[in-house]
C-alpha cells in the first residue's frame, strides 16, 4: 500500500480533527493545506503519545492475560468441516476446564474478585454442585486465563487467601453444544482452511445486511442461520447479490435465513426511521457522516439535499431548526422521506420533491438561491448548504453549477457550500477526487477545498467528501469585469465595496 493511502487511513481515525469550524457560517473559507496542516500537528502529538507509551511499556504486564497455548481448544468438533446445513447437533464437544472448590458463603463475593478468570461462556453453569460436599461449590475457570504452567496467578493466588482458600485446581469435563460457541469460532471451524471468515454486517433494524465474497457463498444459509442464533434481535438476513443501482440506490438482495419482512425501524442520532430496506437505501456507516455535516449549520440555515434518500441529512437538519429542501429520485424513497418527515414531526419545515438531481438543482435549488442571493448582506444571516451523497455520481452533477445564476456575482460570505460525496480508487484518493471535482466545475479548487475521507469501502477504495464554497466565476454568468472602460458612463460603472476583495481572492 502507497504512503498516500496509508496517510489517508490515518486522516480516517483522526478524522474528526478537521472538524465542523470550516463552515460555521456562509463566509468560511475551507482550505485544504490548512486542513493537512491541522492535521499533520495531531499527528505530532500521535507520536508523542506513542513515544510516552514506549517508554512506560515496561510495565509487568497482568497475570490474567490469556494463554492461547492450546488455539484449538475452544474450536467445534473438526467434523463440521464443509458443513453447508447446519446441524447444530454435530457441534457437540467435550473440554476439559481448570475448577476451584470454594465455600458456599463466601461464593458470590469471590465471584466478584475472581470474575476476569470464570468461564463466561453461553450454556455452562459456571458454578456447580460439589458431588463431593455438600457445603462447597466448584467454580469453572477459563482455560485460557490460567498460566502457561496451567495454574493461578500470583495476584490471583493472594484474592484467594483472603478468603482463606486453597489455591489448588482440580479437572472436569465440560460437554460444550452448539450454543457455547462463538459465531466467529463456528465459521473458522466450518469454513474451508486460510480463508476469510469475517462474521461482520450491517445491522438496519431486525435485518442483518451481508455482503458475501464468492468462496463464502456455499456456506451462505448456514452463515444467516448461525447470525440470527448468535445475534438476539436479528430475524432476517440478506445478502447483496449486485451492486447498487445507480438511478434509485438500492440493489437486489437474497435472503440466506429467516423472515422475508423488509419492513423496518431504525434509530439514529436519536431519530426515528421507518422504511423498506429491500426499495431503498440506508446506510448505518454513515451515522456519524450525517450528524457531522449536520453540526455545521446553525438554526436558520438553508440545507438543500440533492439525494436525501428516506431523509438521514434533511431531518436531522430540520430538527435543528434549519430550513430544508430535499429531493431523491426513487418514488420509494420520496414515499418514506415523507413518511419519516411527519413521523418526526418536521414536514412543515421539509419541502420535499422527487425529481432528478439535475432537474432540482436547476429548478428549486436555483430558485431559492436566487432569493436568498437576492438579499443584502446585511439582511442575510444564515448560510446555505448543498449536500450531494450519491458517491457514484455525485461529482458528475458539479457542472449543473457552472453560470446556473443570472445577475450580478454576490459577495463571497453568501456562496453556498457543497458537500459533494465520491469514490476513489486511486493512490492518492485525495487529489483524484479534488482533480475530478475541478474538471467537472471547470475551475481550481486548490486552496479553498476540504476533503474527508469519510469510510474504507472495499481494499483500495474510499468513500471522501468534498466540500467547497462554489466559487463567482461558475455560479454566475455574468462576471464582474476586472477593468471599467473609458467610455462607459460613471453611472454604469460597477462600484467597488467592502466585499470586493473577499470576493476576488474566492473567485
Amino acid at each position: 500500500m502507497c504512503m498516500c493511502r496509508i496517510l489517508w487511513r490515518l486522516h480516517g481515525c483522526c478524522a474528526r480533527i478537521l472538524t465542523t469550524t470550516c463552515f460555521g457560517t456562509a463566509a468560511s473559507n475551507t482550505s485544504f493545506p490548512t486542513a493537512w496542516k491541522s492535521l499533520a500537528q495531531h499527528f505530532d502529538r500521535l507520536s508523542g503519545l506513542f513515544i510516552e507509551v514506549q517508554r512506560n511499556s515496561s510495565f509487568r504486564m497482568p497475570e490474567t492475560v490469556e494463554n492461547k497455548s492450546n488455539p484449538e481448544l475452544y474450536s467445534p468438533h473438526p467434523d463440521v468441516r464443509g458443513m453447508t446445513i447446519l446441524d447444530r447437533a454435530a457441534f457437540k464437544k467435550t473440554i476439559t476446564v481448570p475448577v476451584l472448590r470454594v465455600k458456599k458463603e463466601v461464593i458470590n463475593r469471590l465471584l466478584k474478585s475472581l470474575k476476569h478468570m470464570v468461564l463466561q461462556r453461553a450454556g455452562p453453569k459456571r458454578v456447580i454442585d460439589d458431588p463431593e460436599d455438600e457445603h462447597h461449590k466448584l467454580v469453572l475457570l477459563d482455560p485460557h486465563k490460567m498460566s502457561s504452567e496451567g495454574s493461578l496467578g500470583e495476584a490471583d493466588q493472594k484474592i484467594l487467601e483472603q478468603f482463606d482458600i486453597i489455591p489448588e485446581l482440580s479437572k472436569r469435563d465440560v460437554e460444550f453444544t452448539y450454543d457455547c460457541f462463538k459465531a466467529e469460532e463456528i465459521f473458522q471451524a466450518v469454513l474451508p482452511e486460510g480463508q476469510d471468515v469475517t462474521s461482520g454486517f450491517s445491522r438496519v433494524g431486525h435485518i442483518a445486511h451481508l455482503n458475501l465474497r464468492d468462496h463464502q457463498l456455499p456456506y451462505k444459509h448456514l452463515i444467516g442461520q448461525v447470525i440470527i442464533d448468535k445475534n438476539p434481535g436479528i430475524t432476517s438476513v440478506v445478502n447483496k447479490i449486485n451492486s447498487i443501482d445507480n438511478t434509485y440506490r438500492n440493489f437486489q438482495m437474497e435472503i440466506l435465513a429467516g423472515e422475508t419482512n423488509m419492513m423496518t425501524k431504525v434509530k439514529e442520532n436519536s431519530i426515528q426511521y421507518e422504511f423498506d430496506f429491500s426499495k431503498v437505501y440506508w446506510n448505518p456507516r454513515l451515522s456519524t457522516e450525517h450528524s457531522r455535516i449536520v453540526n455545521l449549520l446553525k438554526p436558520e440555515d438553508v440545507l438543500f439535499d440533492v439525494f436525501a434518500g428516506v431523509g438521514p441529512f434533511a431531518i436531522l437538519a430540520a430538527r435543528k431548526k434549519c430550513r430544508v429542501f430535499a429531493n431523491d429520485l426513487n418514488p420509494e424513497s420520496y414515499k418514506w422521506l415523507q413518511h419519516n418527515c411527519k413521523l418526526n414531526k418536521v414536514d412543515r419545515t421539509i419541502q420535499v420533491f422527487n425529481m432528478d438531481g439535475r432537474d432540482f438543482l436547476k429548478g428549486p435549488v436555483k430558485e431559492q438561491l436566487t432569493k436568498e442571493l437576492s438579499l443584502s448582506t446585511k439582511e442575510k444571516k444564515n448560510s446555505l448548504h448543498i449536500v450531494m451523497n450519491l458517491p457514484a455520481l455525485a461529482i458528475e452533477f458539479l457542472d449543473v453549477f457552472k453560470h446556473l445564476l443570472d445577475g450580478e456575482p454576490c459577495s463571497s460570505n453568501l456562496l453556498p457550500t457543497v458537500h459533494c460525496y465520491g469514490f476513489s480508487k486511486h493512490d492518492n484518493p485525495a487529489k483524484d477526487i479534488q482533480d475530478k471535482a475541478e474538471a467537472f466545475l471547470g475551475t481550481s479548487l486548490e486552496g479553498r477545498c476540504s476533503i474527508r475521507l469519510v469510510r474504507n469501502v472495499a481494499p483500495s477504495k474510499e468513500m471522501l467528501c468534498i466540500s467547497f464554497q462554489v466559487p463567482a466565476d461558475v455560479l454566475y454568468k455574468r462576471q464582474c469585469p476586472t477593468e471599467v472602460s473609458p467610455e462607459e458612463p460613471a453611472s454604469k460603472r460597477l462600484r467597488p465595496n467592502g466585499d470586493s476583495s473577499e470576493e476576488k481572492s474566492i473567485s
